[in-house]
C-alpha cells in the first residue's frame, strides 16, 4: 500500500474497497471464457436500488442482449468490456467504490444507465472524471485539483470555474494564485451568506441540480426513442392495421413519458431560477 506523505490512514474493519480503473487487465485473464461462464463465478443474486435481481438481468440493463451472454470476453467491444468490468465489481458488493473516468467507452444511453446505477448505489463513491454532468448527478461533494493542490468546491463545477478564472487573472497581474485565494474566498463567503435564507438548503440545491442534469439526458434519450418509433411506424405495412395500432400506442406512451420529464424539468428549473 502507498504510505501517505503526512498523517495516517485508518481503515474500518467493515470497509470493502473496489476500484474501477481505466485499464481492463482483469478481463484479459478471462478473455477465452464466455460472459455466462464468467458470471457463474460470482453470486447468483444481487441487490440494486433496494431490489434483488440476477447478474444476467443487471447485465441486460447495461445494454447486453441474451446472445451476448454466450460471447467470449475477447470478442466484446471496448464499451461492453467496460460495462462487464463494472458489473463484476458490483457483484463483489463493495461499500467503497473508486472510479477512474467511468464514462470512458460509453455512449450517451449507457452513460444514463451508469448514472442511474451509481445514483442508487448505497455505498461511498469516490470518482475522478472530466464529465461534469456525471459528477454532478452521482456525487454530493466535489473537489478540484488546481496547481497541485486539492480544493473543496461546495458549489460544484461553477465554483471550480470561478477559481480557474481567479488564477488566470492573478497570473496576468503578476500575482500568485495563493495571494488572492484568501481574499476571493472571503468575498465568496460574504456573497453567499444571503443564500442561507433561501427556501432550499445547499444540499437540496445540489440534489435539484443533479436531477436537472439527469433529466436533460433522459429527455434526449426519449426524443431519440420517439424518432426511432416514428421511423418504424413510417416503414410499417400500411395495410397491417393491427401492427400500426400497436406502434401508435407505443408512440403515444413514449410521448407521454417525455412530457412527464419535461414537466419535471420545468418545475426544477423554476425552483432554481433558471430561464
Amino acid at each position: 500500500a502507498i504510505k501517505p506523505d503526512a498523517g495516517f490512514v485508518k481503515i474500518g474493519k467493515t470497509v470493502k474497497f473496489a476500484v474501477l480503473s481505466q485499464r481492463l487487465d482483469e478481463l484479459e485473464e478471462m478473455s477465452k471464457y464466455r460472459v455466462t461462464e464468467v458470471l457463474s463465478r460470482y453470486r447468483t443474486r444481487v441487490v440494486v436500488d433496494g431490489k434483488e435481481t440476477t447478474p444476467a438481468k443487471l447485465l441486460e440493463r447495461l445494454g447486453f442482449s441474451s446472445k451476448h451472454l454466450y460471447t467470449r470476453v475477447c470478442d466484446l467491444s471496448g464499451g461492453q468490456k467496460r460495462r462487464l468490468q463494472l458489473l463484476l465489481i458490483l457483484l463483489d458488493e463493495p461499500n467503497v467504490l473508486i472510479l477512474d473516468e467511468p464514462g470512458n467507452d460509453l455512449d450517451t444511453d449507457m452513460l444514463a444507465v451508469l448514472e442511474d446505477l451509481l445514483d442508487t448505489w448505497a455505498g461511498t463513491l469516490v470518482m475522478v472524471t472530466h464529465d461534469r454532468y456525471l459528477m454532478e448527478r452521482v456525487t454530493d461533494d466535489q473537489y478540484a485539483l488546481i496547481d497541485g493542490k486539492i480544493r473543496h468546491c461546495p458549489r460544484g463545477v461553477d465554483e471550480y470555474l470561478e477559481l480557474l478564472a481567479e488564477r488566470d487573472a492573478a497570473q496576468a497581474a503578476g500575482r500568485t494564485f495563493a495571494d488572492v485565494t484568501g481574499q476571493a474566498g472571503a468575498s465568496r463567503s460574504h456573497e453567499e451568506k444571503p443564500a442561507a435564507t433561501s427556501a432550499y438548503s445547499n444540499a437540496e440545491l445540489r440534489e435539484m441540480k443533479k436531477r436537472l442534469a439527469s433529466l436533460d439526458k433522459k429527455m434526449g434519450t426519449a426524443s431519440k426513442r420517439i424518432d426511432d418509433k416514428q421511423t418504424e411506424m413510417d416503414a410499417a405495412d400500411p395495410t397491417d392495421f393491427v401492427r400500426l395500432g400497436e406502434l401508435q400506442a407505443e408512440l403515444v406512451e413514449l410521448r407521454a413519458a417525455k412530457e412527464e420529464l419535461e414537466d419535471e424539468w420545468l418545475e426544477l428549473a423554476d425552483k432554481l431560477g433558471l430561464e
